[in-house]
């Protein structure tokens, strides 16, 4: 009897660790998903599972972090699985669609994240997508371990920070084709981390840093990279890479 309670207690210890040592990955589009699972595997031995909102499990705290790559409606249910899972110590790394207009319904959402989308009628830039652009990401914070850790950028791309008088070259890489959020107006401190850079279709030349940030919330901390519309922008290396480093990235 002994033993086998000593070969229970070692199989639900082993269930467990291998529980906080996998990402879990909430979508309703699967191919990009499967894509970035791969790469994160491949460049860092992490091992994923992906599922939809509707088929979340009743705790979400024995991961070692949670993605979500929601295109649609995002389910008051998950909503709020999302938000404790982060305030209690968890790592919430959300990505593209994840903030976008279909959000502004959502009760918690935004403002836990702390931010807006602006409408036409404020007074601040409305927020609005353009699709299929040529989108450069640069890196803003040379020091930061998610933006610099075994990232190779192929690039140097010229940029001006927000708030600055001077453009110089960046460290860089490029989305030929993708879907570009313009003007998200973020309420509350937070570290940025990457911006962007594109030109869009009446010709004027766009420059914003908020391609991607992170932020303490609660225990835990939230990181958002706003790339990723299409299922290949996950193929590129140095976005995976970027990735990885979020999931493993140890804040102090």
């Amino acid at each position: 009897m002994k033993k086998k309670l000593l070969a229970l207690t070692f199989l639900l210890f082993k269930i467990s660790y291998l529980s906080a040592q996998e990402i879990l990955m909430v979508a309703d589009e699967f191919p990009a998903m499967e894509i970035l699972a791969k790469g994160l595997q491949e460049q860092e031995g992490l091992s994923s599972k992906i599922i939809a909102q509707t088929d979340l499990p009743q705790s979400l705290s024995g991961y070692q972090a949670v993605v979500v790559y929601i295109h649609k409606d995002l389910n008051p249910e998950p909503e709020e699985a999302f938000i404790q899972y982060a305030n209690a110590g968890g790592k919430l790394i959300v990505l593209h669609h994840s903030i976008s207009s279909g959000k502004r319904k959502n009760k918690d959402w935004f403002s836990f994240l702390g931010l807006e989308l602006p409408k036409a009628e404020d007074t601040a830039p409305a927020y609005k997508y353009i699709d299929d652009m040529n989108m450069d990401i640069v890196n803003l914070a040379p020091t930061h371990f998610i933006t610099t850790n075994k990232v190779s950028y192929p690039e140097k791309i010229k940029y001006q920070p927000e708030g600055t008088s001077k453009s110089s070259k960046l460290p860089g890489f490029n989305f030929p084709k993708t879907e570009v959020y313009l003007n998200h107006k973020l309420l509350t401190p937070r570290t940025i981390l990457l911006g962007f850079k594109f030109t869009d279709p009446e010709g004027r030349e766009w420059m914003q840093d908020r391609s991607a940030w992170c932020m303490k919330v609660g225990k835990g901390w939230v990181f958002y990279s706003q790339a990723g519309h299409y299922a290949q922008d996950f193929a590129d290396p140095t976005y995976v890479r970027i990735l990885a480093n979020a999931v493993i990235y140890k804040p102090n």
